[in-house]
């Protein structure tokens, strides 16, 4: 029975998953964005470890840190992402 139980529920977080990362695409259907932005949202919502900062982002997407701040900006402005409240070189960024 516990393993059956045990099962159950990580078929419900993984199913929250889908469900949130689809709801999410939804939502932004009409938000235009580039495929570094795509892949870096898609890392999010897989559930990306760690904070994301503009040099992972960079890193992940194999761009400079300049584009990765521009990236980062733009979804801001579009309400896809804010800061987080740790501010100066610990910014961080997490879905809306």
């Amino acid at each position: 029975m516990r393993c059956l139980i045990a099962a159950l529920r990580s078929t419900d977080v993984t199913l929250n998953r889908v469900i949130y990362k689809a709801d999410f695409w939804v939502r932004h259907a009409a938000t235009v964005m580039n495929e570094r932005q795509k892949t870096l949202l898609n890392k999010l919502l897989d559930g990306f470890e760690g904070k994301l900062t503009s040099s992972k982002w960079a890193k992940i997407a194999k761009c400079s840190k300049d584009t990765a701040i521009r990236d980062i900006n733009d979804l801001i402005k579009k309400e896809v992402l804010k800061k987080e409240d740790a501010g100066g070189r610990s910014t961080n960024y997490e879905l809306i």
